[in-house]
């Protein structure tokens, strides 16, 4: 076995070794979780704000035991397979072992590392760009036409798993256009490699179609609610947070891109991070939709500065490279992952503070990291629904209702007693299965809107009792309540099909 092997083999190890350790046991899995395992159990072509890729993973998921390990495996996975793939276009590039190694530091020991301890969308997502990236690399170096295939290919997985690696293409053709590289679009097989990636995604879009474009709805709410706090200084700053320890790296690799001979056929690349970058600045994108960006530039300037360390005394210089990720993780490592109390954050949070942390969605500071809070007080909410549904006379005759995806979602991953959870939000709304025989309701009310929910719901029941809460104060769903209401007194039924039907007809 080579050496190089060898020491590859080891960079994974590591990689699933830290995924697994840098949570800690306190914590529940994120709201996003619940909605994305949930998927598995509705199998379809597309969802409100998802393709279909991440439900097919999710059913592999149960298949195999529905547990936390698998639950995070899979993002552990796809986070390896992208310093596998960096790993192989430094190869393709031409770099030896210290371009390796310093290339696979850099992935390791970035954001990558943070976006694969959840089980989302994200992580493939940036498998997608890089080995998309990787494909037009190897169609550059050989110009052989089953690269345009693959390509295609892995771009229509991207698209199926995610609809951010749009925003590839977006910031790519361009760069093709003002580069050598037009010459590709005199190429028959490229148009064929294109109307086959077309036909891949078909089925989604067709869903689309016929679901009157619900991801157009989504992003809608985004820009309303969430994208329209997102500072465009504050995402540059992100991007250099999220890879301050291979900034010289990712540095070199543009300045290489532009200025370096050997690289020149591929300076495509350098013009596709300007306009990629500027896109997503243009509408205020959240800051993690571009980390896909980068992985490939860390291969082009890991190549470029193992070049230009290669003799006299600059080779000292080498250490130093690999060395700097890992300076730089060390202080991430106390703030960046969910390995720490949220007692310890309250008592450290300057610490939080200073790189943005507490900074949340809503535009306000609060006192833990918004992705944390997320992992907070869902099993106390399916316990206590549990305890409540099983001291109800009649429970198999209970509709048991949510406000958001994440407590339905929750409820259902935890619940003891087979609870299927619905709600009006998300993919839920889609899912409503109403048993026509129920007479009591467990109502599940976020804090901010409980307060008419007595007043509103109690005629239709003979009793009715703001039963529990959520308690523990650093969740994000801290003060959510949960209502028991029994025996109904009149048929509530229609008031409920109404509901459904407006919120079907919204979307």
């Amino acid at each position: 076995m080579k050496k190089s092997t060898i020491v590859l083999i080891g960079f994974i190890i590591l990689k699933f070794l830290l995924q697994y350790i840098l949570i800690s046991p306190e914590y529940d899995l994120q709201r996003d979780e619940y909605l994305h395992l949930d998927q598995a159990h509705h199998l379809a072509w597309g969802y409100l704000s998802v393709p279909p890729v991440t439900s097919w993973i999710s059913y592999i998921i149960i298949t195999l035991g529905n547990t936390v390990f698998w639950i995070k495996f899979f993002p552990a996975l796809f986070g390896a397979l992208t310093m596998l793939i960096v790993w192989k276009t430094i190869e393709e590039l031409g770099g030896d072992l210290f371009a390796l190694i310093t290339g696979a530091t850099c992935v390791l020991f970035s954001v990558i590392l943070a976006l694969n301890t959840l089980y989302q969308p994200n992580s493939l997502d940036v498998l997608s760009w890089t080995a998309f990236y990787f494909c037009v690399i190897k169609y550059i170096n050989s110009e052989k036409q089953k690269w345009l295939f693959v390509g295609a290919i892995v771009f229509a997985l991207g698209f199926l798993n995610k609809y951010n690696i749009v925003f590839l293409l977006l910031g790519l053709f361009p760069a093709i256009l003002i580069t050598p590289q037009r010459k590709l679009l005199a190429q028959k097989q490229f148009y064929v490699a294109a109307l086959t990636g077309l036909l891949l995604i078909l089925p989604n879009l067709l869903w689309q179609f016929n679901n009157n474009f619900p991801v157009i709805h989504h992003l809608k709410e985004l820009s309303d609610y969430q994208l329209v706090n997102v500072d465009r200084w504050g995402f540059l700053r992100s991007q250099l947070i999220f890879f301050i320890g291979a900034f010289v790296v990712i540095i070199g690799g543009l300045y290489a891109l532009l200025c370096y001979k050997p690289f020149r056929k591929y300076k495509l690349f350098f013009w596709s991070m300007i306009f990629t970058l500027s896109i997503f600045i243009y509408f205020r994108a959240k800051d993690y939709y571009a980390i896909g960006v980068y992985p490939i530039y860390m291969a082009f300037g890991a190549v470029f500065l193992s070049n230009v360390l290669a003799s006299d005394w600059k080779r000292y210089l080498r250490p130093v490279v690999v060395i700097i990720p890992l300076l730089f993780f060390i202080p991430m490592y106390q703030v960046a992952f969910p390995n720490k109390s949220p007692e310890y954050i309250l008592e450290n949070q300057q610490a939080y503070k200073k790189l943005g942390r507490l900074h949340w969605e809503d535009g306000k500071d609060h006192a833990i990291p918004q992705d944390f809070a997320d992992m907070l007080g869902w099993k106390e909410l399916a316990y206590k629904v549990d305890s409540l549904y099983a001291g109800l006379s009649t429970p198999n005759n209970t509709l048991v209702l949510c406000d958001n995806y994440g407590q339905a979602g929750a409820i259902n991953y935890y619940s003891k007693k087979g609870i299927k959870a619905v709600s009006f939000n998300a993919d839920y709304i889609n899912w409503f299965v109403l048993d026509e025989r129920f007479t009591n309701l467990i109502r599940v009310k976020d804090y901010d809107e409980k307060g008419n929910e007595l007043k509103e719901t109690s005629p239709y029941f003979l009793t009715s009792i703001a039963a529990d809460s959520i308690t523990n104060r650093f969740a994000r769903e801290y003060g959510t309540t949960i209502f028991v209401f029994t025996g109904a007194r009149v048929d509530i039924i229609p008031k409920i099909k109404k509901e459904i039907a407006k919120m079907k007809s919204y979307r």
